[in-house]
């Protein structure tokens, strides 16, 4: 297991992780203390637990907020599939049209050539 020392509010602390994750929780931490540090300089000193609650409180606010779009995200993509799916049922079906008006086209067009040939023949 790997360890880590975070800084928040100019205190640190010491916290394990799985190898490899160490960077990932520094950002963790430095990202948490931009939280504090802001609202720090927005209420003063009201205590390290309020300021810890008030930052955590704005983290759960944001992740919430995310967690929103990314479902709307998710509706807007199972929409776009089955328009998507929709509209390639009916290019299948147009192509399957124009598949068979070719091929009476084409079976005009023989039995008009056979027609022209027997004529030409007689």
């Amino acid at each position: 297991m790997a360890q880590v020392t975070i800084t928040i509010d100019a205190k640190q602390y010491r916290m394990a992780c799985d190898e490899g994750q160490e960077e990932h929780l520094m950002e963790m931490g430095q990202k948490f203390d931009r939280y504090v540090s802001y609202l720090k300089s927005s209420f003063g000193e009201i205590g390290d637990q309020r300021l810890t609650i008030m930052a955590a409180i704005m983290v759960m606010d944001e992740l919430s907020e995310l967690q929103k779009r990314v479902k709307g995200m998710e509706s807007e993509i199972g929409t776009l599939r089955k328009t998507r799916d929709e509209a390639l049922v009916k290019a299948d079906k147009n192509d399957a049209a124009l598949t068979g008006a070719l091929t009476g086209l084409a079976q005009r067009m023989e039995t008009l050539a056979e027609g022209l040939a027997v004529r030409k023949a007689n």
